[in-house]
């Protein structure tokens, strides 16, 4: 019963990492066809990156918590990046 509640967790924390992804690449496309100006295309980017390094940072400790290991060293090198910018 663990796993699969484990893997609803991922999943769900997965698809809110994916949306917040997708909401910063729609920024630079409106960016790009000029709908909206630099500021404010920034402002909407910069509100979501500190809730998307959290949000990583947060599963990879849950994968580091339930000893999937194999899943954790696939994303610490992206959480080190993170880390780093």
């Amino acid at each position: 019963m663990w796993d699969t509640f484990a893997w609803l967790l991922f999943f769900f924390i997965l698809i809110a990492i994916l949306l917040i992804v997708v909401f910063q690449l729609i920024c630079f496309a409106d960016l790009e066809f000029d709908h909206i100006n630099p500021y404010d295309s920034a402002l909407r980017i910069n509100t979501v990156i500190l809730p998307e390094y959290i949000t990583h940072g947060v599963l990879c400790l849950l994968y580091l918590v339930t000893g999937h290991w194999m899943m954790f060293i696939l994303a610490v090198p992206y959480l080190y990046y993170n880390m780093r910018l």
